[in-house]
């Protein structure tokens, strides 16, 4: 376990759309598999643009708050994850295995 904090992307009236939970430190196995943040969707709510939006909002926090290198991993049959990184600005920087199969590394610059 490492420092942590969990998001909630809700609407006014309460409405959760989405999670991000953001990891303050990385261990070793978050370094391979885990990265500084993950996310999800609620399935009604997906393919309408809040990944994108919700990681968006994180990185400009992160920003802030003087993070200059943050580590993203996905899947690698998770198209929609990985676009969601790239259009981030995520850089792949390779493919390893992972419980689920193969993994996807992405760094983003801040």
């Amino acid at each position: 376990f490492v420092p942590s904090t969990l998001y909630f992307m809700v609407d006014g009236s309460g409405k959760i759309y989405g999670a991000l939970h953001l990891r303050h430190e990385l261990n070793d196995d978050l370094i391979q598999y885990g990265g500084h943040i993950g996310y999800g969707i609620r399935p009604s709510e997906r393919r309408k643009g809040y990944s994108t939006m919700m990681l968006r909002m994180m990185l400009d926090m992160l920003r802030e708050k003087g993070y200059k290198r943050i580590l993203i991993t996905c899947d690698d049959d998770n198209i929609g994850s990985a676009k969601t990184i790239e259009k981030n600005g995520g850089i792949l920087e390779n493919k390893v295995p992972n419980k689920n199969g193969i993994g996807r590394r992405y760094w983003i610059d801040l």
